[in-house]
């Protein structure tokens, strides 16, 4: 969490991006939906699509009725509380609980491009507590991106046919699986990144395992493209290039304390090829293990 963004209001664009899809109920609609059985209980009175859009944002002081989900799939943004300000990143979700003041904005120089959809009823409340989000925590990270985009599509193409009651109900029921996905699936920034040091830490710890990107995600629930895109914002390097260096650093470290042959080294970083240890060393560091160890290094 960050403190409240300095914008100005008159400087945010709504909508209007090139290549963007985008729906709204009329509002007699909305009411009439809101008095029938099933659609009073979840309704889907806006959605859309932005993509890379620069500029975008929204400052509501009145409150709306309406939770809002974001779903980022591209870049960054953040979104703005009464407790806060927070980040919005790639593979992130921000879903602001109804009646309360929010704001929400892409980052300028890396904007984000966006599924969302408002949504009412009088199970709302009830969906967006399950799913953790709370004014002090908005920003939840889904165990599977592309399920939840898959599903915003879904919706927004149902509601583009027409806003027939049929169809007004059948776009209720993919908002509601998009809900119970985020719900059975969410965590906060800070779990995220609880999750993430542990596996850093264990990776440390283990120098001489080689677990894939996809093994290492299956132990924190998420994909492997959603861990591997979390993992670089968290570390800055590839999952693949972070193991690297910790196995290139204890190699290091070895080849200056101890006299122990170039192959046990291999050995114990997990290389059964000593040859192939070699080369990757010396790509990173432009000599052989050898010559690394009989350099001066006073």
């Amino acid at each position: 969490m960050d403190d409240a963004p300095h914008v100005d209001e008159q400087e945010l664009i709504r909508d209007g991006f090139p290549g963007q899809r985008m729906l709204v109920l009329p509002r007699p609609l909305v009411r009439a939906a809101l008095a029938t059985p099933v659609t009073r209980e979840l309704l889907v009175t806006d959605a859309g699509y932005f993509p890379r859009a620069g500029g975008h944002g929204r400052i509501r002081h009145r409150p709306i009725s309406q939770a809002v989900v974001m779903i980022c799939v591209r870049g960054r943004g953040w979104c703005a509380t009464p407790a806060g300000r927070f980040d919005v990143r790639q593979g992130e979700v921000a879903i602001l609980p109804p009646h309360l003041p929010h704001s929400y904005g892409a980052d300028p120089e890396d904007p984000w491009t966006l599924w969302w959809i408002h949504i009412s009823g009088e199970s709302v409340p009830i969906l967006v507590e399950a799913t953790g989000a709370t004014t002090q925590s908005p920003v939840q990270v889904p165990g599977d991106l592309h399920h939840l985009a898959a599903l915003a599509t879904e919706l927004i193409s149902v509601m583009e046919r027409d806003t027939t009651a049929p169809r007004l109900l059948e776009a209720s029921g993919i908002a509601w699986h998009l809900m119970t996905s985020l719900i059975t699936s969410h965590k906060s920034h800070a779990d995220t990144d609880e999750l993430l040091d542990t596996i850093a830490q264990q990776l440390r710890d283990n120098l001489g395992n080689r677990p894939t990107v996809s093994e290492l995600a299956s132990t924190v629930g998420l994909s492997a493209s959603h861990f591997a895109a979390l993992f670089r914002q968290r570390f800055k390097v590839p999952v693949n290039q972070y193991q690297i260096q910790l196995r290139m650093a204890r190699a290091r470290e070895l080849l200056d304390t101890t006299s122990r042959p170039v192959a046990d080294v291999a050995r114990e970083l997990g290389y059964d090829d000593a040859f192939y240890f070699a080369r990757q060393f010396g790509k990173l560091h432009g000599i052989s293990p050898s010559k690394y160890r009989r350099q001066d290094k006073g």
